[in-house]
């Protein structure tokens, strides 16, 4: 028998312990109270209680067996479900699920939340059934939650008690019209679970290293469908053309610069409406519906995946439509190291213009 070889396999199986990755899990539960905020004064009517509802969650706890986790202080992913009674006829109940980040501060007793996702509004604008409904223009809308809690795990066994604040958004991003949108603030208070290990995993210690990259060209085609304010002009397909570069400094943080160039079809339409139905606005019908924009952003990446945020402003802008300046957030999923997906919220400020699903490749 050869015993060198049984004495390998007997220490590569005790390195492969050490290093095999455990993920624990934990479940909470918050129900919260709030308000709707007036963010828009055509949502002033439908402010008429306070809304109740309750978020369910699911989180996997990481303790640094991949690199990234360690540079953002051992987040947990996971994914939500949030039930909303807005407290109105008009508005309904809503139904979304998320995937959601927790990051962890202050000996990780406060925790910090970001969630996105899709939701289902229950009772959404009708012409005819539902028309005082401006906030939500189709039955499902994009939604944010964002929520800061004070936790206390395993006060009575796996059971721990929570409470903090909570901001839940919902938009349809103008794929169709009306779309006022609407913005809870609530307090909320709940229980969590730890559906953990009787002995957690010890936290990996970040590695030191030097990282360096050179500055990479970008291009992305984005596209999408979205309508008007004004209702009844249709959905209308769009393309963006983004070319930029960009400059990885470090691990974490990318800074990006370029331009934009936009062909949304849905400002024809609009130009061509209101050069009809409004001749106090001066339009004559014949303003070009193309826009060019430059803009510079950052992207923070999460291993494969990254949040992007941009501010661009447009160079060429024939048609005043919100205003020079335009704001791009939202995600990047890279497939390779050249070739990502992304999905984004382009908007004026607070008024959303639109959801932008794109490919893109970094050279």
């Amino acid at each position: 028998m050869n015993f060198k070889l049984v004495i390998a396999l007997f220490w590569g199986s005790l390195v492969f312990a050490q290093v095999e990755e455990r993920k624990p899990y934990s479940l909470d539960a918050n129900f919260f109270y709030g308000t709707i905020l007036e963010h828009n004064a055509e949502i002033a009517d439908l402010i008429t209680a306070h809304p109740t509802g309750f978020i369910l969650s699911y989180n996997r706890k990481t303790y640094g067996f991949n690199a990234w986790e360690a540079r953002y202080n051992y987040p947990d992913y996971g994914a939500s479900f949030v039930f909303q009674d807005l407290k109105n006829k008009a508005l309904g109940q809503n139904y979304g699920v998320y995937g959601h980040f927790n990051f962890y501060f202050l000996n990780r007793r406060l925790m910090a939340r970001v969630g996105q996702g899709v939701a289902f509004a229950s009772n959404p604008f009708d012409l005819e059934k539902n028309f005082r409904n401006t906030a939500y223009g189709s039955k499902f809308l994009s939604s944010t939650y964002l929520m800061l809690n004070y936790q206390k795990p395993n006060i009575i066994g796996k059971i721990g008690l929570q409470a903090g604040l909570s901001l839940v958004h919902y938009s349809n991003a103008n794929i169709k019209a009306p779309n006022a949108s609407t913005n809870t603030f609530a307090l909320n208070l709940g229980l969590n679970y730890q559906l953990a290990e009787s002995e957690l995993p010890a936290y990996i210690p970040q590695e030191k290293t030097r990282f360096q990259e050179s500055v990479h060209f970008n291009l992305v085609l984005r596209s999408g469908a979205n309508e008007s304010d004004y209702v009844g002009l249709g959905q209308e397909p769009f393309l963006v053309v983004s070319s930029f570069v960009d400059k990885r400094i470090n691990q974490k943080s990318t800074l990006q610069a370029g331009m934009d160039f936009f062909f949304s079809k849905f400002l024809k339409n609009e130009i061509e409406y209101k050069a009809l139905a409004f001749p106090e606005f001066d339009v004559r019908g014949d303003e070009d519906w193309k826009r060019i924009g430059f803009f510079a952003g950052h992207e923070l990446r999460f291993n494969k995946v990254a949040f992007v945020t941009q501010v661009g402003y447009y160079v060429y802008y024939p048609y005043d439509f919100e205003g020079r300046v335009y704001f791009r957030g939202g995600l990047k999923r890279y497939l390779t190291e050249k070739i990502f997906l992304s999905a984004t919220l382009k908007s004026h400020y607070a008024k959303a213009e639109a959801v932008e699903f794109g490919l893109g490749i970094r050279l």
